[in-house]
This record gives structure tokens, C-alpha cells and sequence, in this order.
């Protein structure tokens, strides 16, 4: 066991980040009570991973793994906690429009969580096409239990399997075994045969532009799905997915949802930090419809 601390500007809104990720663990590969926990895989080799909160502007990453893929499991975790992110300067950049700037104020450390595998996020993203978090998730988990690998390692508590590679899934009826529209499966199974021939496609660091059209050359993803990827997967500030429901729901002050053409006209005064807007907006179209 390893214990490696993630440094971070702060200040950091591990709440709304825990939150996020919680909504959308997935059975059998993710936990996320007290902390977040979720079984990884490196090079063929399975370990799990947890992260908590700690003093001292940092978090705590145990990591149950071979010493020889630490450097690249703290690399990813750094990516998903969103570790690198300056608040200060996105806060000033996004602050200048009256609308965001009290949201803001309320969530100053706000982070874009990140993905632990591009992948893994593709596909969970074409599952949520259409449907809400709770029902992507439900059938990321039925495509675990159907085509993930069983956790070879010690065992922890609702850490059962790792998410299913590519090559599981190309092959698989993915339609029929959740039970969901073939197009979509058939999505999925595109996305998985595409990442088999191009074994760079979801690289961090990617020209923006570049990727969302190799992503959106791929049958059944949109330019949605592309965004969606790019903030989380790719690490780009700038993503944004216009059109998005939440988005426009969140941006209504009244008199009416913008359309997704007045969304992107108001969001150029957000660059070079759009994706961080979209959680904010996000997070404040949550809490408003939570329950009382």
C-alpha cells in the first residue's frame, strides 16, 4: 500500500467534486462513502485507488498497486481531481460576467472533475445520452457486471470488477444486453473499435479542434459527447457542450431558456475557461432542483 498526497491551489470544493463523482459511481467499480474509491487497471495489472480530503491543502490517494505504475496512477488521479487548476485566475475570468460572477463567489474552488480513462468516459457518456445520471449509471453498471473483468486483488467493499476494455466491447450486443436502443449500442461499439485503431484517441493534451472532429467522425457521437470528452477526458478548459439542458435551464433568469445559438455567443466572454462555467452552472442547476 502506498500513500501519496495530491497537492492543490486552493481553495478546493471537495464537496461538490465528491458529489459529482458519488452521483455517477458505478457498482462494482467505484465507492464512494466516506471518500472516493475505484478499482483501476495498469498495464493488465489490477490495484484500487481511494482518495480523502485532508489538511494542509491536499488530498490523501491510498493506493493498493504495483510500485511500478505509481507515476502514472498519481498522474490520472491528479487529472480526475482536477489538481492543477488555478482558482484565482478562473475565478477573475469568469467573475466578469454579472450572471456567474455570484456562483462564483458561492463555489470559489469549483473544479472540472476529470475521467479516470478516456474511454471508460466515452462510452459512459453515449450512455447517458437521452437519459438522466441515475440511469446512465445503472447501465454502466449492467455493462460491468456483463463484460467487465473480475478484480484479480485483494478484495475491498463494492470493488468487484474493472471497467471492460475495448476489445471486450466491440465485439458484444451491447444493445441487447442493456436493454437499450440499437443505435446507441451500436455507438458504443464504434467508440470501442475506433480506440482499437487509434490508440491515441482520448491523449490529454490534443489540439481541441482535432479531437472533437475525431471524435465526432466516430457513428453516434455528436458534438455533445465530443465536449462532454474534452472537458473531462482531454483536460480542456475551454470545452463546452452547447446545447446541453442543464446548461440553458441554469442560464434561465425569467423571461426564458437561451437557445444554444445565444448560448455560445454569451459563453465567448467565458474563454479560456468555458468548462469551468458549465460546472458552475451545472452545480447551481442541481442544487435548485434538488428537494427542499
Amino acid at each position: 500500500m502506498h500513500a501519496v498526497d495530491l497537492s492543490y491551489r486552493p481553495p478546493y470544493d471537495w464537496a461538490a467534486i465528491h458529489g459529482f463523482l458519488a452521483a455517477r459511481a458505478i457498482p462494482g467499480i467505484e465507492a464512494a462513502a466516506p471518500g472516493y474509491a475505484r478499482t483501476v487497471a495498469i498495464d493488465g495489472r489490477h490495484g484500487t485507488v481511494a482518495v480523502a480530503l485532508e489538511a494542509g491543502d491536499r488530498l490523501r490517494a491510498t493506493i493498493r498497486a504495483d510500485a511500478a505504475a505509481l507515476p502514472e496512477i498519481v498522474a490520472r488521479l491528479r487529472r480526475v481531481f482536477d489538481c492543477a487548476a488555478d482558482p484565482a485566475a478562473i475565478g477573475a475570468g469568469l467573475a466578469r460576467d454579472p450572471g456567474l460572477a455570484p456562483l462564483v463567489a458561492a463555489r470559489p474552488g469549483l473544479r472540472v472533475p476529470g475521467a479516470w480513462c478516456g474511454f471508460e468516459l466515452g462510452v459512459r457518456a453515449i450512455l447517458g445520452q437521452q437519459v438522466s445520471v441515475a440511469a446512465a449509471t445503472r447501465l454502466a453498471g449492467r455493462l460491468v457486471a456483463a463484460l467487465g473483468t473480475p478484480f484479480a486483488g485483494a478484495a475491498q467493499p463494492g470493488l468487484t470488477h474493472v471497467f471492460p476494455g475495448p476489445d471486450a466491447i466491440a465485439s458484444a450486443d451491447i444493445a441487447g444486453l442493456l436493454g437499450m436502443p440499437r443505435a446507441r449500442g451500436a455507438a458504443i461499439r464504434a467508440l470501442a473499435a475506433a480506440s482499437l485503431a487509434e490508440p491515441d484517441l482520448f491523449a490529454p493534451g490534443q489540439d481541441p479542434a482535432t479531437a472533437a472532429a475525431r471524435l465526432t467522425a466516430i457513428r453516434g457521437i455528436g458534438p455533445w459527447t465530443a465536449q462532454y470528452v474534452a472537458m473531462r477526458a482531454l483536460r480542456d478548459a475551454d470545452a463546452l457542450p452547447v446545447g446541453d439542458i442543464g446548461l440553458m435551464r441554469a442560464l434561465d433568469a425569467g423571461p426564458g431558456r437561451p437557445s444554444p445559438a445565444q448560448l455560445l455567443a454569451r459563453a465567448e466572454a467565458w474563454r479560456p475557461w468555458r468548462a469551468y462555467a458549465a460546472m458552475h452552472l451545472w452545480t447551481a442547476d442541481a442544487e435548485r432542483s434538488a428537494p427542499a
